[in-house]
């Protein structure tokens, strides 16, 4: 039985990218109205009746304008965060991407500001969030070993 001080928690489930291009990883800078500001990797919402793939390749797209194919799937974050009314819940499933050219522009709809490729040291500087780091750091070993392999290619 719920009363005035428990709450229910909301679950949330998205899927996101890490994007390489030339070795360098694509980040966006958020800006929501004095609320919210820093640098974060694209995710997004799970949409009905698409794959945890697809999402993340459309939230990408969406966020950056990055043309990106799936090398790998990497992993899956968790984390909650508190809203108004309620605690969210939210999983993040995370997708090694490799972009066909440096080209991003940020979805200012969605309040990005800037978007741009960085080296791993300062893309992982970057980042606001540690779970994220976390993240960048796993998919960046991948990379390196799949590039070690000759498993990694440019369609360019």
């Amino acid at each position: 039985m719920r009363n005035e001080w428990s709450k229910c928690m909301i679950e949330a489930v998205s899927s996101g990218g890490v994007v390489i291009f030339r070795g360098k990883i694509l980040v966006l800078y958020k800006h929501l109205h004095n609320k919210y500001e820093g640098w974060v990797l694209p995710k997004g919402t799970i949409e009905e009746g698409e794959t945890q793939a697809q999402t993340a390749l459309r939230e990408v797209y969406e966020e950056s304008g990055v043309q990106a194919s799936i090398m790998k799937y990497i992993g899956k974050s968790q984390y909650t965060f508190l809203v108004p009314e309620d605690t969210v819940s939210k999983e993040v499933h995370w997708y090694l991407m490799i972009a066909d050219s440096y080209y991003s522009r940020p979805q200012r709809e969605e309040y990005f500001t800037d978007s741009g490729y960085y080296k791993y040291h300062e893309a992982y500087h970057l980042l606001k969030f540690p779970n994220e780091k976390q993240i960048l750091e796993q998919a960046y070993g991948i990379y390196l070993d799949l590039k070690k392999k000759e498993l990694w290619y440019n369609r360019t």
